[in-house]
């Protein structure tokens, strides 16, 4: 009976999140609410589980991470960047778009894709408004970039740390095995988005001819205070990279450099927390109480059985049901309660296959770092894109982001399965 209330708790919350005809922070909080009311789930587990409870290292990590870029947002970098990044693709609305994609990829591999687009969310607001140009189309290239990015390291995307830790793989084990579809698949968005997006790549002559004039040092309004946010934030990704010797959260890391930045610098309390997302924080709060219930009835656990059930000992038929399956799942809840749900499946079917399970560990990644680029609450970077889009007065509907999502999470999940399949099987 529980299952059934969980299920249909969540679905109905899904489809009020995709019909935007109650605020999503709202749905999410109402449904929660329920879960806890109906007994689905209760204190214990919705908020001191790791397996079915608020995931606060992804809470913490967004808020810390939230104050950081609050901080920075009063030193003028990002105009300097906008202005910089104007400049180096001479207005040219598709060279600009290729340069934020790739720029949101590789940090996205260095930081995480949350924080990234954390960071690059306010520059593609001011380049845009200087060029004319529509602001949501660069907005979701970015944060798909930030998935596919995320992809390639052990730190780029909360699930790949989930199942680097049950799987012991290392950073080094990400580079190798991830790293090179992930360059690959780098490529074929880029020219994606040539098509994709193409309605939004107008030129204006003039607009681009100011901006070609500008000095983007001059944009630096307090020198001070961006070298201490710039050191900070190197210790941050510093410590980020090195968490496989640390061994520190990555919400440790961002709420200790959050800490910091305001404890050494003039910057008050009040304007720190200025930027923070709050609705985006609750959001995730309710999704992650919703997807717990459902984790702790066993909906998915049977699901992810029943897999696991159909493959009957097939290496090859495991490694692309799990592909696929993790792709379509993540698109539906976030990939970080997913792949904690799945990793004590795929382990065992990785134990049972020998040294050559290893490939499911691969599956799982791709499958659910790619997979959360298909629909508007798939990844938490989608979320966090979608809060600062509504905050600055540019909605992006779930629609309008799932339409794109799951042409790029269909071709860039077709185009891993033949890698995975000739290189590993």
């Amino acid at each position: 009976m529980d299952a059934v209330a969980a299920i249909a708790i969540f679905a109905t919350a899904y489809v009020l999140i995709a019909s935007e005809k109650i605020h999503r922070t709202a749905v999410a909080l109402g449904g929660a609410a329920l879960m806890l009311l109906l007994h689905v789930t209760d204190a214990e587990a919705a908020f001191f589980s790791e397996e079915t409870g608020v995931d606060w290292n992804v809470i913490f990590l967004l808020l810390g991470m939230m104050v950081i870029v609050s901080v920075l947002r009063q030193t003028g970098v990002f105009e300097f960047t906008a202005i910089w990044a104007a400049k180096r693709s001479r207005g040219k609305p598709y060279r600009l778009m290729v340069l934020l994609v790739v720029i949101t990829a590789v940090a996205s591999a260095l930081l995480d894709n949350v924080t990234t687009v954390l960071l690059i969310a306010p520059v593609t607001f001011l380049v845009c408004e200087r060029l004319g140009l529509k602001v949501v189309p660069y907005l979701i290239a970015e944060v798909m970039a930030s998935n596919i990015g995320g992809a390639a390291t052990l730190v780029g995307d909360p699930p790949n740390i989930i199942i680097a830790s049950r799987a012991d793989l290392s950073f080094n084990d990400f580079l190798v095995h991830m790293a090179p579809m992930v360059v690959v698949l780098m490529i074929v968005f880029c020219l994606l988005c040539r098509w994709l997006f193409r309605a939004a790549f107008t030129y204006d002559a003039d607009r681009v001819a100011e901006v070609m004039e500008l000095e983007e040092k001059e944009a630096i309004t307090n020198r001070r205070l961006l070298i201490q946010a710039m050191a900070v934030l190197g210790l941050v990704v510093a410590a980020f990279v090195l968490h496989p010797v640390l061994h520190y959260e990555p919400a440790i890391v961002a709420l200790l450099g959050a800490g910091l930045l305001v404890a050494a610098t003039k910057v008050t309390t009040e304007q720190a927390l200025e930027e923070v997302e709050w609705p985006t924080l609750v959001f995730f709060a309710g999704l992650f109480v919703m997807v717990g219930g459902l984790v702790k009835t066993g909906v998915i656990g049977d699901i992810s059985q029943a897999a696991a059930e159909a493959t009957e000992g097939r290496l090859g038929f495991a490694t692309m049901l799990l592909l696929w399956a993790s792709a379509g799942l993540s698109a539906i809840v976030d990939n970080i309660p997913y792949v904690a749900t799945m990793s004590p499946i795929v382990g065992d079917l990785a134990t049972q296959a020998g040294p050559d399970g290893q490939v499911l560990w691969w599956a799982l990644a791709f499958g659910a770092d790619l997979g959360g680029n298909a629909t508007a609450i798939g990844a938490s970077a989608n979320v966090v894109v979608l809060g600062i889009a509504a905050r600055n007065g540019h909605p992006i509907s779930f629609w309008t982001f799932t339409k794109y999502g799951l042409i790029v999470t269909v071709i860039t999940i077709a185009l891993t399965a033949p890698y995975l399949w000739l290189r590993y099987l």
